[in-house]
């Protein structure tokens, strides 16, 4: 199961060659480390038994020159002690006489058989002149003339006043050595196997821990792809791969969103159509219905005939102020669409509303009230859009005022504020009233669009004001606006 991964198959291959290599690398240390060590060990112990063999000869010269009895007897151990250490012996006298005291390497066991000099080997008087100068030697020079590998110790035999009288050459065959060699890298051979395998299972496993929530993510990405948005990872490693899952984890939430605010966005288009279609159908009938009454000769009277007219005339108005509406909604909302923004007073544009809000008052005898204490406030906008949205709302605060009331725009610093004393706005309404088409239910809101509020929150936007709507406590609707 784990193996349909590739990149589980990689990584356990990369990490059992990244062993193997290991492994090779570990072993060719080892086998020169442990063979210079060996070496070196079996060179101590050689000299040591040369220094040994020295010692003893060194006392039997010493006996036989003082004329005392069982100096020979030590010369005659020699062999035997060479046997059980399993070394070879030669030795050179100051005649520079070769003495074969054992039968090792083919060697006879007779100390009275002498070879010369000249006899030995044509690198042995190099080794054999630097034992005469008092120093210990070592050679592998020997080995032809003993048939085999051999390590050789050569070490100087002394009088009692310290001079060199004599050399011990001691040999000792490789061949243990190299026994002693394999036989450490059979045991290291089978050890990194071992190590290996274990190392290898728990691979695998560290594999599995580090490759899960690698598929995990993959099947986030699946479900993602095919648009399911809920879904997240739930990764929780404090490393690069828990770094990814939160990023897929907010990719998921994001995408979650979007589709939430497209489905939002999508009912607005519906809704939208709908209230459109709504808006256009009941002018455009009662247009139709009245020429058809006109020219089906219906209505022939000439009040009658001019009431049809009038009717039609206020119907065009109506979806010319819609239309107008909407293009007007249409181009705010468009992030494109650039408005014209220069330095001007605000004081001009909301007096310049006040005007025309003063002349649609007149109509239901409502007073509108102007209450500021401070200065000119200067600021970028665009006038005409500006003057526009604060007409829009005292407009709307007209319509919902009684017959007789009041409407009051207040400026206080950044803060100007359109207050009614009509009857207020709903609670249910309160949260929906800057929608498009949304229109409250009312004899007083019969004329509107249901486009106004809409129009003046995008005029707000686009020049950074932030526009607000409550009730106020003591009855009537009130509409904030706070500068930038």
């Amino acid at each position: 199961m784990m193996f349909k991964s590739k990149i589980a198959l990689k990584l356990a291959v990369n990490f059992a060659l990244a062993l193997i290599i290991f492994s090779v690398i570990l072993s060719g240390v080892f086998f020169v480390l442990f063979k210079d060590y060996t070496v070196e060990i079996h060179k101590i112990q050689l000299q040591k038994y040369a220094q040994s063999m020295a010692a003893l000869l060194s006392t039997d010269t010493m006996h036989n020159r003082h004329g005392r009895g069982g100096g020979g007897g030590m010369m005659m151990c020699i062999p035997y002690l060479c046997d059980s250490m399993n070394v070879g012996i030669w030795i050179v006298d100051e005649n520079l006489n070769l003495i074969m005291p054992n039968t090792r390497h083919g060697m006879r066991h007779n100390m009275a058989y002498q070879y010369k000099f000249a006899d030995l080997p044509p690198n042995a008087s190099e080794v054999i002149n630097e034992v005469f100068e008092d120093k210990t030697v070592f050679s592998e020079g020997f080995s032809d003339v003993l048939s085999q590998l051999t390590l050789t110790a050569g070490v100087p035999i002394k009088d009692d006043t310290g001079k060199v009288i004599g050399a011990v050459l001691l040999h000792s065959p490789v061949a243990g050595m190299e026994n002693a060699l394999k036989q450490g890298l059979f045991i290291l051979s089978v050890s990194i196997a071992l190590a290996l395998t274990v190392v290898f299972i728990l691979s695998l496993g560290l594999v599995y821990l580090f490759t899960k929530p690698l598929n995990k993510m993959k099947e986030v990405a699946l479900k993602l792809a095919q648009g399911d948005y809920k879904t997240r990872c739930d990764v929780m490693q404090n490393d690069e791969i828990g770094e990814l899952a939160k990023v897929l984890d907010l990719l998921a939430m994001r995408l979650d969103d979007a589709s939430q605010e497209s489905l939002k966005l999508e009912k607005m288009r519906k809704d939208f159509i709908s209230n459109i279609s709504h808006e256009l159908r009941t002018p455009v009938t009662v247009i139709r219905g009245s020429l058809e009454a006109l020219c089906d000769k219906v209505v022939t009277e000439p009040e009658k005939v001019e009431q049809y007219h009038q009717q039609m005339l206020n119907e065009a108005k109506f979806l010319q102020r819609l239309v107008g509406d909407l293009l007007d909604l249409s181009r705010l909302q468009n992030p494109d669409f650039a408005i014209e923004k220069q330095p001007l007073y605000l004081n001009d544009v909301l007096s310049d509303a006040l005007r025309s809000a003063r002349q649609i008052a007149k109509a239901k005898d409502v007073k509108v009230d102007f209450i500021s204490n401070e200065a000119n406030l200067k600021m970028e906008g665009d006038y005409g859009r500006l003057r526009q949205m604060f007409l829009v709302i005292l407009d709307n605060a007209i319509k919902f005022s009684h017959v007789g009331g009041k409407v009051e725009v207040i400026v206080k610093g950044k803060d100007i504020t359109i207050r009614d004393y009509g009857i207020g706005i709903k609670q249910e309404d309160l949260e929906h009233i800057f929608e498009r088409f949304y229109k409250t239910k009312g004899e007083k809101n019969k004329t509107g669009t249901g486009l106004g509020l809409a129009i003046a929150k995008q005029i707000a936007q686009r020049h950074d004001i932030l526009l607000t709507a409550k009730n106020h406590a003591k009855g009537g609707a009130e509409f904030n606006f706070k500068l930038p």
